[in-house]
């Protein structure tokens, strides 16, 4: 069954002041899709999700960066989250394998902001299926060693530019993604 997987970040140092430089820094290095048509929405919203968004404007494909943290700024404050609700593109298969836009989600959690796993920054990759091969899909394993490579290049380039406590790539379930990416390449290679 298809999870919900996602990458989490503690950083040290993180304030309701530097806030907004650390998610500039995810959403610059962040590699948004090339081929989606599709708008995608930033929201701002305050004290917790339980509370109506303070902001939420679509946003036409290319993402204009500079506009999305000028919106973020206008409300920053500690108890506040940003989310920018957009695409990048991985290999899908549907009748083949193509490229193609995949949903992703980017938040920054400020410090007093109420919320689960209590992480500053937060990428919501979409189902785990686009990381984990397919026995029943001819090249499957190619095309998802694509994706994961793509996945990887991104937490390593978020590794080198945030000052990184912890990071935590799981899924919904609380299973452990590594654990079961292993399981799922080892057993598409025998």
């Amino acid at each position: 069954m298809a999870d919900q997987l996602s990458l989490s970040y503690r950083l040290r140092n993180f304030s309701g002041p530097n806030m907004l430089r650390q998610y500039e820094k995810l959403l610059r290095i962040f590699p948004f899709s090339r081929l989606a048509r599709q708008p995608s929405t930033f929201r701002v919203l305050a004290v917790d999700y339980n509370e109506p968004a303070l902001l939420e404007v679509p946003l036409p494909a290319p993402i204009d960066l500079d506009q999305v943290l000028a919106a973020a700024r206008d409300f920053e404050n500690p108890d506040f989250c940003c989310r920018l609700e957009s695409w990048w593109d991985l290999w899908q298969f549907r009748t083949d394998w193509e490229l193609a836009p995949s949903r992703v989600a980017l938040s920054c959690f400020g410090p007093e902001f109420e919320h689960e796993g209590q992480d500053d920054l937060s990428v919501e990759f979409g189902i785990d299926a686009h990381f984990l091969p397919q026995p029943d899909v001819e090249n499957s394993l190619r095309m998802v060693q694509s994706n994961i490579k793509s996945l990887l290049k991104l937490v390593h380039d978020l590794d080198d530019a945030l000052a990184v406590d912890t990071r935590r790539l799981w899924s919904e379930s609380g299973e452990n993604f590594t654990e079961k990416l292993h399981q799922a390449l080892s057993a598409a290679a025998k």
